[in-house]
């Protein structure tokens, strides 16, 4: 138990520990400054050292690791700053875990002088994990376990995977980041609630510099759409082009009966703020107890029908309410499908998000926030005469209503969010998109002198994203209404990382790249579902219990592809495939079934047994307890329900995907009837190792296995393995191999202190880790089938040998390599006469074979060296 909990504490340190150095010159021999440290940082596993250096090469070290490039980044500054070229600069990284940094006095970085220039000593950097921080560390992961620790009993209790979800993301463990709760009752509301105003007039104060292409809809929008009395104030700043003001003078005379319309002509052109301050005033200047809020009101917002009740509803329920700002395309915290994303939109799509917005109870989710937008914020006019006047050290504009809604706050005014609102905003048409980012530039240092705690409670607000439920659906309904040559693809996944989200994420890029938003439906996390809307802008996540919600928001999809990717961790698996095939709502709704394990043809996914060995596909005659599952009520469902189950989804799916001969084998032994659905094709690796060096036949052999190691993957195989390896080693055997793992292994499979663990890995650093450890073979423990292995092709690509069992997607890239090696894998034997006690199990027999089949080789490769040497 001890040692489980000192691995689990290790991969807790490797996750959250966060480290700064310090910066500092690099200088040769003579005390010449020749270069300078700009950041050392240990983050998400990996040292990082940037900077810039007159050398001919910089290499990177940690605990007998090592990496080096020659500086090729171009630090402009630097050539300027200094007679030097401006390729100096470097950017090098590495795997680094806390254990790392225990084992050497600190990081250190080696500088490679020019020809003709003095040495540069070594650099020791300076990494602050010290016994203090060591201590802080061990402190809050018994903090953490203690929090986490309802979860931890209801895990070995039910076995739920939810339970197990919960603590890795307590811990910080989970490969998938978790969404928020999504709030049901914002769906609940009646839509008649938000008509339900007082009668008021309110005020439009309309700023219009240029943009003239828009300035027609957007009037128009502001006759035809609005729901209340009105007035309207617009101020003519000057614009630079000719056919602005004739347009707004013939359009207030054709409108002028029956509307109170004012149009202020400024001679020049006096900048935003100040048009702003004077429409304020002039709305100011209007009493009367009818006199409802004032709405401030950019020429590039196009507002929707019955907008105006939804803004100001809120101002009139609650005097603490000073502003009110509705969701958009493009309004910072606002923004919907992405948070802090401008999304453009075509001519439509906004009312048609819109009519998704007028559906959410007018009640829910009126939140408070940091700050109001001002490309439509309402206004009330109580707080207005407290603060009446945005300030001009805000030139052109962008910041001020911040600074406006910062003050008023200070005063105890209050700031919120409108999401039963959605105002297309064509933001940057004002002023142009390159001024508008030098305006933003400037106005935001000011905004950070005044209020320096500002930008942090943003930051925190962007993190939590209270306005996730809506922005969730507002997004869908955005997908949805996109004019597509394709449907919107739903991938039902896990959040187990793996090979399957290696891939997921690259053909979801993919996707989006070419302008198709993407759903994932997860399931395995902390709650039943995890919704991921993947947009050009980033992604908009939420998670939920109620299947019944989940179904509502994806029907804002109207035309959508079903795409099983991997079910596992679902706290209903024999309830999924009902739920998939209720997803593909339509007839002409594609339906496809990817095969990165084996769920839908049994509830061990893997095709093991109880007793952890794989024995043939399953068929639905096999009674071992692995194959069979239990429902959400609690009843068992033997094998062949569970396949008539998903069979059904099968039957709807236009292609069944596999990534390798064998796995098309396994799906074709279970529905014969479906082998003409069946596509085979391999994955792409993202990263290709590059071949390496064959070790010297003298080398000392070290095994290394690599990836991220659970029982499927072979952890208790390779905790047998190392015992015998240790074994032999005490006896003093010559040569006995040496073993390294190359990523992490289950706590609960916790190896002895002679195996190096070396943890997180990118698989760039495959060809100096080969170095580092001085790897000699490769070894994929896996025992199970695999339906497509990307530790396999990566370790055959460097060209040492490769160790496999010969079963499954490994068994079949070995068999074909010329440096593929294959393991014998056959059931433990039934008679035990003659094996030792340490193999009477499965993983101890795996291991004994691995070591039997290294041991040939090795004297297969000696002997073929001494052919050639003689």
């Amino acid at each position: 138990m001890l040692r489980r909990l000192s691995a689990l504490h290790n991969r807790y340190a490797a996750a959250r520990l966060v480290l700064k150095g310090p910066s500092g010159p690099i200088v040769d021999a003579e005390g010449n400054e020749v270069g300078y440290i700009d950041e050392i940082e240990v983050i998400e596993g990996r040292l990082r050292v940037a900077g810039w250096v007159r050398a001919a090469k910089v290499t990177l070290v940690l605990a007998e690791a090592e990496t080096n490039m020659v500086p090729r980044l171009r630090r402009e500054d630097v050539a300027q700053a200094r007679d030097f070229p401006a390729e100096t600069g470097f950017d090098l990284s590495m795997p680094c875990t806390p254990e790392m940094l225990l084992t050497s006095d600190a990081p250190g970085l080696i500088c490679e002088p020019l020809v003709g220039h003095d040495d540069i000593p070594a650099l020791s950097l300076k990494v602050p994990w010290n016994g203090s921080r060591r201590l802080g560390m061990m402190l809050r992961f018994g903090r953490d376990m203690a929090i986490a620790s309802p979860a931890i009993l209801g895990w070995y209790a039910s076995r739920n995977p939810i339970y197990r979800a919960r603590v890795k993301d307590r811990l910080g463990l989970n490969m998938i980041a978790a969404a928020e709760e999504l709030v049901p009752e914002l769906f609940d509301g009646p839509p008649s609630a938000q008509t339900e105003v007082p009668d008021c007039r309110i005020t439009i104060v309309l700023p219009v510099y240029n943009a003239f292409d828009l300035l027609s809809d957007v009037l128009a929008r502001i006759t035809n759409h609005t729901d209340l009395p009105w007035r309207l104030i617009m101020i003519e700043d000057g614009s630079t082009d000719d056919r602005v003001l004739p347009f707004l003078r013939d359009w207030v005379a054709q409108h002028a009966d029956g509307h109170d319309i004012t149009l202020v002509e400024n001679p020049e052109n006096r900048g935003f703020i100040r048009s702003v301050n004077d429409g304020l005033a002039r709305a100011m200047g209007h009493c009367g107890a009818d006199e409802g809020p004032i709405v401030l009101l950019n020429s590039d917002a196009f507002l929707p029908k019955n907008w105006a009740s939804r803004l100001v509803r809120p101002l009139l329920a609650d005097t603490s309410i000073a502003s009110t700002t509705p969701m958009s395309n493009d309004a910072e915290i606002f923004s919907a499908p992405v948070i802090c994303a401008k999304t453009d939109l075509a001519p439509g799509l906004a009312d048609r998000i819109d009519e998704q917005a007028r559906q959410f109870n007018p009640d829910c989710l009126q939140l408070d926030v940091p700050t109001g937008v001002g490309f439509c914020m309402g206004m009330n006019r109580d707080w207005l005469e407290r603060e009446p006047q945005f300030d001009t050290v805000f030139g052109r504009g962008y910041g001020e209503e911040v600074d406006w809604c910062q003050k008023i706050r200070a005063r105890g005014g209050r700031h919120v969010a409108v999401p039963n609102l959605y105002v297309e905003h064509r933001g940057g048409e004002s002023f142009g998109s390159d001024t508008k980012l030098a305006l933003i530039a400037r106005n935001n240092d000011i905004v950070s002198k005044r209020y320096p705690n500002y930008d942090g409670e943003v930051q925190r607000y962007i993190g939590a994203d209270p306005l996730g439920t809506a922005r969730l659906a507002l997004g869908l309904a955005w997908a949805g209404g996109l004019e597509l040559d394709q449907a919107v693809p739903i991938y039902l996944a896990h959040t187990l990382g793996g090979g399957a989200q290696v891939w997921l994420e690259a053909r979801v890029a993919e996707t989006v790249a070419n302008g198709v938003p993407v759903v994932l439906l997860r399931v395995g996390g902390t709650r039943h579902w995890q919704i991921e809307l993947h947009a050009p802008g980033g992604i908009t996540r939420g998670s939920t219990d109620d299947t019944d919600l989940m179904h509502d928001l994806l029907a804002r999809l109207p035309r959508r592809t079903v795409i099983y990717s991997c079910g596992v961790g679902t706290p209903d698996p024999a309830g999924l495939p009902t739920e998939l095939v209720a997803l593909a709502q339509n007839d002409d709704d594609r339906v496809e079934i990817l095969f990165h394990d084996f769920f839908p043809l049994s509830p061990s996914y893997t095709l093991l047994d109880a007793d952890g060995v794989y024995r043939g596909p399953p068929d639905d005659a096999r009674t071992d307890t692995a194959h069979q599952a239990w429902g959400i009520d609690g009843h068992r469902v033997p094998l062949a329900d569970w396949q008539s189950a998903w069979k059904r989804l099968a039957d709807r799916a236009a292609a069944l995907h596999v990534f390798s001969e064998d796995s098309g084998n396994q799906v074709r032994a279970v529905w014969p009837d479906l082998s003409d659905r069946i596509v085979v094709s391999p994955h792409p690796l993202p990263y290709t190792p590059p071949q390496l060096p064959k070790p010297k036949a003298n080398a000392p052999p070290v095994v290394a296995v690599l990836g991220n190691i659970g029982l499927q993957k072979g952890a208790a195989v390779l905790q047998e393995l190392a015992a015998m390896l240790d074994t032999n080693a005490s006896t003093a055997q010559a040569k006995t191999p040496r073993l390294v793992l190359i990523g992490n292994i289950d706590p609960a499979y916790a190896l002895p202190a002679h195996v190096r663990v070396h943890g997180s890995y990118l698989p760039s650093d495959i060809p100096d880790l080969v170095r580092q450890y001085g790897v000699t073979h490769w070894l994929i423990p896996s025992i199970w089938p695999e339906t497509f292995s990307y530790t396999t092709h990566e370790t055959l690509a460097t060209g040492l040998p490769v160790l496999a069992f010969d079963i499954g997607a490994q068994g079949e890239a070995v068999r074909r390599a010329q440096n593929g090696v294959t393991v014998p894998l056959p059931p433990l034997p039934r008679t035990k006469t003659n094996i030792s006690s340490r193999t009477r199990n499965p993983a101890g027999f795996a291991a004994q074979n691995v070591i039997e089949t290294l041991d040939a080789h090795r004297a297969q490769t000696a002997e073929r060296s001494d052919l050639v040497s003689d």
